[in-house]
């Protein structure tokens, strides 16, 4: 369930994440005809843009690496369980249960 949970929370970031994108390029595409005295396109930071969009561009891509983080880590922990659970009904056919007098 962990790693649904994770799964679905990275989806969804990389679902806004590639909204961004769009918004960042119809917002900023007026930028590509902007050049300088040599002909060379003059690069656009971060500092440049939108605090909003640069806002939302650092969040889902948070939201990301902790989503993908999710995943993997409750993945191994149901890895980790189902290994244990193989263990136990392997020992249990393996020996039988004592029952004690």
């Amino acid at each position: 369930m962990r790693a649904l949970c994770g799964a679905i929370i990275t989806a969804g970031a990389l679902l806004g994440l590639g909204l961004t994108a769009l918004a960042f390029g119809s917002r900023y595409s007026y930028l590509a005809l902007n050049l300088d005295t040599e002909g060379n396109a003059q690069p656009l930071h971060l500092s440049d843009m939108d605090k909003p969009m640069v806002f939302i561009l650092v969040l889902l891509t948070a939201m990301a690496i902790i989503g993908l983080g999710i995943t993997f880590v409750g993945l191994a922990y149901h890895h980790h369980r189902r290994y244990h659970e193989m263990l136990h009904h392997r020992a249990k056919a393996a020996g039988g249960e004592r029952i004690g007098v």
